[in-house]
């Protein structure tokens, strides 16, 4: 969906990003972390043109970003910021709507996407449709970003930040609510943000920068297992290592089949780190564990949790 080659970005004798080569694949979630002033915001709006690249290249589905007029580009992506960006005097309706009306949508087409996405990330159409963004929590507000971005369909997502200024719970619902949209959706997105639990808990790959420099690609997994270098090792965090491990890895992959635990089951897609949390909370030492329809698939011990 995404490919860099060699791309960089210069402002005058400053370089912002260097030499970046990777591709994004068509429906992933792709996470891009690291420290302030390591050149992620800049790589993300490099995308989109908003940020003109400086050297080498970037293509969105196999054509060069250039061949499109900016407008026609951005389009075709939905973006999504920390600071939200909604229309003051207009709806949320209407903010939703913004695209598809520059798409030349007819108004009931229009409204009917308002009613879907809002519907998608729970908030009910009634209710919201009509209200303006200075009645909104600023929760809800970075929803209807959200739902704007989403709007007209695009290939792809490109989300800055999005959460970062929201209450830890706030921004835990809604990590879970984009996760699920990605996944029903199959939209590829590219996300940035300076969080590890946060890039751990949504992405299929990460990309780690450091002074405009990629230092590490690869999945979560791989991340924790061997970090490239110190800079990764701090982000990850010795301390958080061990249960950050546990939250990258599912209880199927730990699953004794035949055997079974009394007590409720826990999901075969549940994380380690909540299967360790249940038994905590139980004084359990073993777990059943079920398929997405409830059946019994097996069950999962306390010393599963150690094994490398």
């Amino acid at each position: 969906m995404i490919a860099f080659e060699r791309a960089g970005k210069r402002y005058g004798g400053q370089t912002a990003v260097e030499d970046i080569s990777l591709t994004i694949e068509a429906g992933e979630f792709f996470v891009v972390i690291g420290p302030s002033g390591s050149g992620k915001s800049t790589l993300l709006m490099m995308i989109n043109r908003m940020v003109p690249h400086s050297a080498g290249s970037i293509r969105v589905g196999g054509q060069d970003i250039l061949s499109f007029r900016p407008e026609m580009l951005r389009r075709r992506m939905g973006y999504v910021i920390q600071s939200v960006g909604l229309f003051p005097h207009w709806t949320v309706e209407r903010n939703i709507g913004a695209v598809p009306e520059l798409l030349d949508w007819p108004q009931a087409r229009i409204r009917d996407r308002a009613d879907e996405l809002l519907a998608l990330l729970n908030l009910d159409p009634g209710r919201f449709r009509s209200k303006y963004p200075h009645q909104l929590s600023g929760g809800e507000q970075q929803r209807v970003g959200v739902a704007r971005a989403l709007a007209a369909r695009p290939d792809v997502l490109l989300m800055d930040e999005p959460f970062g200024a929201l209450d830890p719970i706030t921004r835990t619902a809604l990590q879970q609510e984009i996760h699920r949209i990605h996944r029903e959706s199959g939209t590829t997105v590219v996300f940035v943000t300076h969080d590890m639990d946060e890039a751990l808990g949504l992405a299929s790959r990460i990309a780690v920068l450091d002074r405009g420099r990629l230092v590490q690609l690869g999945t979560p997994l791989e991340l924790l297992a061997a970090p490239a270098n110190g800079l990764v090792r701090d982000l990850i965090g010795q301390e958080e290592h061990g249960l950050r491990m546990l939250a990258v890895q599912t209880v199927a992959s730990r699953l004794r089949t035949g055997e079974t635990a009394p007590g409720e089951p826990i999901a075969a897609s549940a994380t380690l780190r909540q299967a360790l949390s249940r038994m905590v909370s139980e004084s359990a030492d073993r777990l059943g564990v079920s398929d997405a329809e409830g059946r019994p698939m097996g069950a999962i011990a306390m010393s599963d949790l150690l094994r490398r």
